[in-house]
């Protein structure tokens, strides 16, 4: 019995490090198509948002969550249920805007970074820029307009991984005349 649990561990860590050797290997492959680490950030954004755009299908079948009601409500589902789901960790949630309109996701580990170490020549690589690109696909096909962005990385010396969200607004939708 301990064998079988054993093994869907081990199978998990593999997969675990599969992934993040293959996303290394997919920003090796950038920085030599792109000629500077700003066209390689925009590059990782772009591809994060088209993931988003089609996760959040998955996420919304697998997870029962229903529609959040405000902001807070969104980044408890984000940090708690969409991280552990897709990514196994669970980052805080932390300096929230007295408005109410911003947060930070404190990620503690960033299992994308796990074999890392930035060049020196790549100094303004965002290397995890995916993901922001991820959170703003997948909030704008449920109607929220956000910005996501890196402020803190474990990768430039940083105590910890630090994504910056931030609400803009709600995407209203709009349905041609006479339809509801």
């Amino acid at each position: 019995m301990s064998r079988q649990a054993n093994r869907g561990t081990e199978s998990k860590k593999m997969s675990s490090e599969l992934f993040t050797l293959t996303y290394g290997a997919l920003v090796t492959q950038l920085c030599k198509d792109y000629e500077n680490d700003e066209d390689v950030n925009k590059q990782l954004d772009r591809m994060g948002y088209n993931i988003g755009v089609r996760l959040i299908e998955d996420f919304l079948a697998r997870s029962n969550v229903g529609r959040c009601h405000d902001f807070r409500e969104t980044a408890d589902v984000i940090a708690k249920v969409a991280f552990k789901m897709y990514l196994g960790i669970t980052p805080s949630i932390t300096n929230w805007s007295p408005a109410g309109d911003e947060f930070s996701l404190i990620l503690e580990n960033n299992p994308l970074v796990d074999f890392v170490e930035l060049p020196d020549n790549h100094s303004s690589l965002i290397y995890s820029n995916l993901l922001c690109g991820v959170l703003r696909g997948a909030l704008e096909m449920v109607q929220m307009a956000v910005e996501a962005k890196f402020v803190q990385d474990t990768l430039k010396g940083d105590g910890v991984t630090e994504i910056r969200m931030r609400f803009i607004r709600r995407i209203e939708d709009n349905l041609p005349a006479g339809e509801e």
